[in-house]
């Protein structure tokens, strides 16, 4: 069955015809030459006495006789009307009854007394308007024909306004931006050098047209943006649009998807003849990840439907209007990660792939967004930026700069002056969220078991220095330790955590894999330490499903313990699976019986940790570090007389 949108362009490809606008215009002078001549018909020349007693009617029984004729107009409306005339008068009575009341005088009256009648026909009532009227003014006669057929000129207006614009949502809403209006510049992307570079690229092929024409290549400069979110693919046209002085058109991926075949196809080409008509010119679709997804495998037929059209018009139209015409996509994905539609990719000339800021870049983005503040609201004497910059590892610029807006916030609330400590916070609250006392502050119970459970995460991720004879000081160096806190995280669900900084690392080794997944293990242990193994509550879930994934990633698809590296999910489910399962299993009991072997040497420690951290609810990591010196040549000798037997078991769980 056809949808709306097919019978929309056959109406209008219709219309264009000729025959049929002849065909309908003496279709439409048909109606008005019997509109006229039912308008024009002769009327009776007798008047017309209207009335609402039924009593007249009763009274025709004796008056049978007089009656030159009687008829009933409209009798199944809601007010059918008696209209008769005596052979003595000139004057027609009509008499309106309501439809309850017509039934019981037919029956009661006028065949119980045999009274002549009939049903008043068009040509009687056409030359008898008088009949009907219900001597209502102008506006009455209005509203009561507004009343009958509001609903159907109601729907005729709809159907003509659908076929002129569409449905709501077929239509793109985009905005045209000229380049005096577009702010910043390329010197506001901070670092990102190499994507500055690959746009400078850009800006010289579109140019220079004419140099790359001569070498044969004549098709439109598409480009595609790719990347997270947040890390400046919108600014960056922007940018563009304005060293290149051409005006932006810019539209949202998600505008396209209107539900309706044809509906992103109409509003694609409403963006291209907008662009044609400014001639030269840029258009933006950002959020456009759907548009490279593979055609033909979703019921979303119109999705591929508007993915076809973007096709066409990527390739360009023979004309000399869309020459000028330069069209930016962007997504979120790419196709190194997420399959996409290789005809898409092909339209591409241009890709230039977006990443997450480095250290380095970390460090420049912030000292930007702090510059920005007035004088005075920044002790740039107490702001490490290079701590900053290592625990906001894998941020984009724009939740960097939703950090430092986070800052002035709390220095407005608590009238303050921005420095580390601040901005620490502010980190916390951006990416950890709310954190609230009172959900523990009466559950002593569990606020010991949290306490230890987050003491065994630590000591197992400083475990490794510890053992390799590392001073305090040059672990706590190591260490990327924040703090240890017992309060409550509403937004990922716990009762504590561990807030550590991150490295700047894309390649990990199996060995630093083994440490994370041990450190994961370390709260778990704890507790089964202290609680014994059916006292292990269900708080470690979230840990375990991290490990589970990260052995899956390590032996099933990198092939971490085995000579034959291979990625057994690729094979079939009888031989991977259960090859998988099985080495998995292998060596989560190695690396827990590992750490929990290990953590005995932190007991005591642990233990007396464990008081202050209830006491205080959180500790910093200078705090913890001084506890620790405090207790240096306990945790020292309780390491020296394990640590062959625990050198033995690493090298076993590493084999």
């Amino acid at each position: 069955m056809p949808n709306f949108a097919q019978l929309q362009v056959a109406f209008k490809n219709a219309f264009k015809s000729l025959s049929v606008r002849i065909a309908l215009a003496a279709l439409l002078g048909v109606l008005a030459t019997v509109a006229i001549w039912k308008s024009t018909v002769p009327q009776d020349p007798n008047p017309v006495v209207q009335s609402q007693n039924i009593a007249e009617i009763t009274e025709l029984a004796d008056k049978k006789a007089r009656l030159e004729y009687l008829l009933i107009a409209k009798p199944l409306s809601e007010s059918p009307r008696y209209v008769y005339k005596f052979k003595d008068a000139d004057a027609i009575h009509v008499v309106k009854v309501p439809s309850t009341s017509h039934l019981s005088l037919e029956r009661e009256v006028l065949l119980k007394n045999a009274i002549p009648y009939s049903i008043a026909k068009d040509d009687y009532l056409a030359s008898h308007k008088a009949v009907m009227d219900e001597g209502e003014t102008f506006l009455e006669k209005t509203g009561t024909f507004l009343k009958n057929y509001g609903l159907q000129i109601g729907l005729v207006l709809l159907v003509l306004y659908l076929l002129k614009f569409g449905l709501p949502g077929m239509n793109a809403s985009a905005s045209i931006i000229t380049p005096d209006k577009l702010k910043g510049s390329m010197d506001d992307l901070i670092g990102m050098e190499d994507i500055k570079q690959e746009v400078l690229h850009l800006e010289d092929m579109i140019r220079n047209r004419d140099e790359y024409h001569s070498h044969n290549i004549d098709k439109p400069f598409n480009v595609m943006l790719t990347g997270p979110a947040g890390t400046g693919k919108t600014k960056l046209v922007g940018y563009l649009a304005k060293r290149l002085d051409m005006p932006l058109i810019s539209a949202s991926g998600s505008a396209l998807e209107s539900g309706y075949v044809g509906g992103g196809s109409k509003a694609l080409n409403a963006l291209y003849k907008k662009a044609c008509a400014k001639g030269k010119c840029i258009i933006f679709l950002d959020e456009a990840q759907s548009l490279f997804m593979p055609r033909g495998r979703s019921e979303k037929k119109w999705e591929d439907d508007t993915a076809n059209t973007l096709l066409g018009l990527l390739d360009g139209v023979k004309s000399d209007k869309g020459q000028g015409v330069i069209w930016v996509v962007a997504s979120n994905f790419d196709d190194s990660n997420t399959e996409m539609d290789e005809a898409m990719l092909r339209r591409f000339s241009v890709k230039i792939n977006f990443r997450l800021p480095n250290k380095a870049e970390r460090k420049e983005l912030l000292r930007s967004f702090l510059a920005r503040k007035k004088e005075g609201l920044v002790d740039w004497s107490d702001t490490n930026l290079d701590q900053v910059a290592e625990i906001t590892q894998n941020l984009s610029p724009a939740l960097l700069e939703t950090v430092v807006e986070r800052a002035s916030m709390l220095s407005i609330q608590e009238k303050a002056i921005i420095n580390t400590n601040l901005l620490f916070r502010a980190y916390e609250r951006a990416t950890i969220g709310l954190t609230d006392r009172a959900t523990t502050a009466e559950k002593t119970k569990q606020r010991e078991r949290i306490a230890l459970h987050e003491l065994g995460h630590f000591f197992m991720q400083i475990d490794p220095h510890l053992r390799a004879g590392l001073s305090l000081a040059e672990v706590k160096e190591k260490s990327h330790l924040l703090k240890i806190s017992t309060e409550a995280v509403s937004k990922i669900g716990a009762l504590g955590y561990v807030l550590q900084s991150g490295e700047d690392m894309s390649l990990r080794t199996l060995e630093e894999l083994e440490r994370d997944v041990i450190g994961l293990y370390g709260g778990v242990a704890a507790e089964e330490l202290f609680y014994g193994a059916r006292g292990i509550s269900v708080g470690s879930q979230n840990d375990i499903e991290k490990i589970t994934k990260m052995l899956n990633l390590m032996v099933g698809r990198l092939s971490m313990y085995s000579r034959s590296k291979l990625d057994y999910s690729q094979l079939s489910k009888e031989t991977g699976g259960e090859h998988t399962l099985r080495l998995v299993e292998e060596k989560a009991d190695e690396l827990y019986s590992y750490t929990l072997n290990a953590i005995h040497d932190y007991k005591l420690v642990i233990e007396s940790l464990k008081d202050t951290l209830m006491e205080e609810y959180v500790l910093s990591k200078d705090a913890v570090f001084a506890l620790l010196e405090e207790r240096s040549e306990l945790i020292y000798s309780q390491l020296h007389g394990r640590h062959a037997n625990l050198k033995l078991c690493v090298e076993g769980a590493a084999a």
